[in-house]
């Protein structure tokens, strides 16, 4: 039975990001942003369980690819769609959110076929682009000056890009919990946290940014001691 174990755990996370999306067309986002976190939280374990049962399988790859495409992808296009409905007197315009969801799946699969991200990531990973995303609904409840439609396709845009960029960041799964290896993943967890329960939804682009510019200092310093 254990072989089925992460494909289910895979499942339940493709399933959430279904209930997600009926959720932002429905508007309901904090509902929404529920079904982000759960699907996060089965994406995580789907890979961590297929490691400790020794089951990991081809199927298994292919499966968690197709989900996070709606969970992490179709989730948060649909997000921007919503907002652009809101913000722009288009009918069309609005579909232009969906840009994410076709980047997100271009990520993904250039994620199956690149060796360099066994380990760490090219480009902004799906689930950290969706938290990002999901975000935006909260801030410009709170914020609306910034309901914008060009502001909107601007982030709309730039996040696609940073998804297929060539960016290097590093994963959270760590090969061990030496602080000296992993001090720049700890400290960008730290702060993040702190910041997360400071600025609630608020925080989520300021934590996006911070994953980037720890992620440089943390290859950067990789970098100065293989050389030393």
């Amino acid at each position: 039975m254990k072989k089925y174990i992460p494909n289910t755990i895979t499942s339940l996370n493709l399933f959430s990001g279904c209930i997600g999306t009926v959720m932002v067309l429905n508007q309901e986002y904090m509902l929404a942003f529920y079904c982000v976190l759960a699907s996060g939280i089965f994406d995580f374990f789907d890979g961590m369980s297929a490691r400790a049962l020794h089951v990991k399988s081809l199927i298994g790859k292919e499966l968690d690819s197709l989900a996070d495409v709606i969970s992490f992808g179709f989730l948060p296009g649909a997000i921007i769609f919503t907002l652009l409905k809101d913000t722009s007197s288009s009918a069309y315009l609005p579909y232009l959110g969906f840009i994410i969801t076709v980047f997100s799946a271009l990520r993904l699969a250039k994620f199956n076929i690149d060796t360099r991200q066994s380990t760490d990531f090219i480009g902004v990973n799906t689930p950290m682009n969706t938290f990002f995303i999901v975000s935006l609904p909260f801030i410009l409840e709170d914020y609306p000056a910034l309901k914008n439609t060009w502001l909107l396709l601007g982030i709309a845009i730039l996040t696609s890009l940073l998804l297929v960029s060539e960016i290097k960041l590093f994963s959270m799964k760590l090969s061990s919990l030496s602080w000296g290896v992993n001090k720049y993943k700890y400290l960008f967890l730290i702060i993040s946290v702190i910041l997360l329960v400071i600025l609630k939804f608020l925080a989520l682009p300021i934590v996006l940014l911070l994953y980037i510019v720890f992620s440089k200092i943390h290859f950067a310093s990789e970098k100065e001691v293989s050389q030393v």
